[in-house]
């Protein structure tokens, strides 16, 4: 669900930023700096109705927005969060350079680390930054029937004849056909990573290729069955998600691309399951000899558990982090206590948290939560209208 962005009201502002800071300073113990800091945000937006957060209340209130998402299950590190200042970002070319590095930082050699960049933020109500993709790294899908060349099983390039044959990712289809429009191209085949489309002010956004030193991926393999390496599946490494809004204290960061790691499920039960994505579960069940007649066979339960099972081999034995859906609810848990004791209460979205697999094996879903909206918080953005279906 999208978040409307709200209207700029500097009374509100204030009164927004009064709430973050008084939290805030009182989190890292810094109860004597509140009133001096906030006479210093009233005289700046009576001045120029804005104000700038410094670099600590940025780090915090990053870190504070994970903690208060109430749809990630991941939230026991948020304090481990990497923030990366990219304010004094100024063009597209910029910005898509500190992605880039965002890449590569956050991969770390596999050992995921919690990043987040943060671009410059609106400013009275107008944005200054947005990051058109929905994730930094993200694959393009063409769609038979338009002008998309595809790619057969040969390798050789050919016009689809099916109107709703689609090559790649169904859910980038849009953006496929707005980049394809600015003149991008693409190999046409199921894994083309997207270029970054970067939009400052008003001006029309720029289109960036995403050089392959900060692209690794991982290719998909069976613990025990060969003939999964032959389905020829991949996937990237980092999830760094690009299309949401960073509210801290009535300030908007409309571009604040941020990453943990993976959870298996993720790509294992939802980016190759999902029938509106790879949807690969009936030819791995083909594979398996499962009878797919009949959905009493269980044969999609069973289809989709091994191709978990290939999605975190595959990621080990690559040496990337991933984490599976058992030990994360298992950190959730730990992440309850915490903030328990630390006398806060924890809120969450009850159907994001429990796992697309086998949820009822894990405690959270025999756990109630309440779904109530904090900030500092993620917001999804409205998609710019050129790429919304």
């Amino acid at each position: 669900m999208h978040q409307p962005i709200p209207e700029y009201d500097p009374q509100e502002l204030y009164r927004e930023a009064e709430a973050f800071v008084r939290q805030c300073y009182t989190e890292l113990e810094k109860e004597s700096a509140i009133e001096p800091r906030l006479e210093t945000i009233r005289r700046e937006i009576a001045e120029s109705g804005h104000y700038d957060h410094t670099f600590e209340e940025l780090e915090h209130g990053a870190r504070m927005a994970w903690r208060n998402s109430n749809r990630c299950v991941g939230r026991l590190f948020w304090q481990s969060l990497e923030v990366l200042d990219r304010r004094d970002c100024e063009t597209p070319a910029e910005v898509h350079e500190a992605c880039c590095e965002h890449l590569d930082r956050a991969r770390n050699g596999g050992d995921i680390v919690p990043t987040i960049s943060i671009f410059e933020p609106m400013i009275r109500g107008r944005q200054r930054v947005r990051i058109w993709n929905y994730q930094l790294l993200r694959y393009a899908g063409y769609a038979g029937g338009d002008d998309s060349d595809v790619v057969t099983g040969d390798g050789d390039r050919t016009r689809a004849e099916n109107p709703d044959e689609i090559v790649g990712d169904p859910a980038e289809v849009p953006m496929t056909r707005y980049c394809q429009s600015r003149g991008w191209e693409g190999d046409g085949g199921r894994f083309d990573i997207l270029p970054h489309v970067i939009q400052v002010g008003d001006d029309e956004p720029e289109l960036f290729e995403v050089p392959d030193s900060v692209i690794e991926e991982v290719e998909l393999s069976h613990p025990e069955y060969d003939w999964f390496a032959d389905l020829d599946l991949r996937w990237y490494d980092v999830p760094v998600v690009s299309n949401m809004r960073l509210e801290v204290g009535g300030i908007q960061y409309t571009a604040a691309p941020f990453n943990g790691w993976y959870l298996a499920t993720e790509i294992g039960a939802r980016n190759f399951a999902d029938t509106d994505r790879y949807d690969m579960l009936p030819e791995i069940a083909d594979r398996l000899g499962l009878d797919t007649d009949d959905d009493r066979s269980l044969w999609k339960d069973e289809a989709v558990v091994e191709l978990n099972r290939a999605v975190l081999h595959s990621y080990d034995e690559a040496g990337v982090q991933i984490v599976d859906h058992h030990t994360v609810t298992d950190q959730f848990a730990q992440f309850e206590r915490n903030e328990e004791a630390a006398g806060r209460d924890v809120t969450g979205d009850w159907s994001w948290l429990i796992p697309p697999v086998s949820p009822a094996t894990t405690q959270v879903f025999h756990t109630t939560y309440d779904d109530e909206i904090r900030t500092p918080n993620f917001f999804y953005l409205e998609p710019p209208a050129a790429i919304r279906e």
